[in-house]
C-alpha cells in the first residue's frame, strides 16, 4: 500500500470512529442528563472561620468574625447564621477597636441589612463599660444598636439595670428605656463585705 492508500485509509478510519462516537453521544439510552441548579436549588453556603469587613468610604467601619457562617441563598428570605458565635469590632477611623459585640448566635437579615445577637450578648468599650442582654439588634444602615430585652449596664462606678436600650453602634451614646434601677460601685462593695 503506497502512502496516499494508507493516509486515505486513515482518514476513513478515523470518520468513522468520530461517526460512532457521535451517535453513541446522541443516543437516548447511553445520553447522562444533564442538571442544571438555579438560586432555588441550593440550600445553603458554609463558611469556616470567616471574617467580613464593613466599610464606608474606603474606610473599615466594622470587622465581623466567626467559626462558620451559614449563607441561606433564598429569594424570599436570604439570611446568613452565625450558629457558632460571632464578634464584632466596631472600629474608629484609624482602625482601633472602640466597641466589640460578642453573642453565642447571630443572623443578619441582607434585605434589611440588620445583624441579630441572641444567647449571652457582650457589648464591651474602651471606656470599660459593659453591656449584657439576651439579644440585641445592629441596624448596619442607622449605625445603632437595640433591644427590648432586660439589660445591664455596668460602668467604673455603678451598674444601671432595665428594659430596653437605644445606642450607637460604638455606645459612646446609649439610654435604657425603661430604667429600673442604679446601684453605685461603693454601695456594691459595701453589701458584698
Amino acid at each position: 500500500m503506497n502512502h496516499l492508500a494508507r493516509w486515505a485509509f486513515g482518514v476513513c478510519a478515523g470518520i468513522a470512529a468520530c461517526a460512532v462516537l457521535f451517535f453513541l453521544a446522541c443516543d437516548p439510552a447511553t445520553k447522562r442528563e444533564e442538571q442544571q441548579y438555579g438560586p432555588d436549588d441550593t440550600g445553603v453556603e458554609i463558611g469556616r472561620d470567616v471574617e467580613i469587613l464593613y466599610s464606608d468610604s474606603a474606610i473599615v467601619r466594622v470587622r465581623v468574625t466567626a467559626p462558620a457562617l451559614y449563607n441561606y441563598v433564598d429569594r424570599l428570605e436570604p439570611r446568613q447564621e452565625f450558629p457558632n458565635g460571632i464578634k464584632l469590632e466596631f472600629l474608629t477611623p484609624h482602625l482601633q477597636v472602640r466597641s466589640t459585640l460578642t453573642a453565642k448566635f447571630a443572623i443578619r437579615q441582607q434585605d434589611k441589612g440588620l445583624i441579630i445577637a441572641r444567647d449571652s450578648v457582650v457589648l464591651t468599650t474602651v471606656e470599660q463599660e459593659k453591656l449584657e442582654t439576651e439579644e440585641l439588634i445592629w441596624d448596619e444602615k442607622t449605625e445603632k444598636v437595640r433591644t427590648d430585652k432586660f439589660v445591664k449596664v455596668t460602668k467604673p462606678d455603678e451598674v444601671i439595670y432595665g428594659f430596653g436600650l437605644e445606642a450607637n453602634q460604638d455606645f459612646s451614646y446609649w439610654k435604657i428605656t425603661v430604667p429600673k434601677g442604679i446601684i453605685k460601685a461603693d454601695q456594691l462593695d459595701k453589701a458584698l463585705k
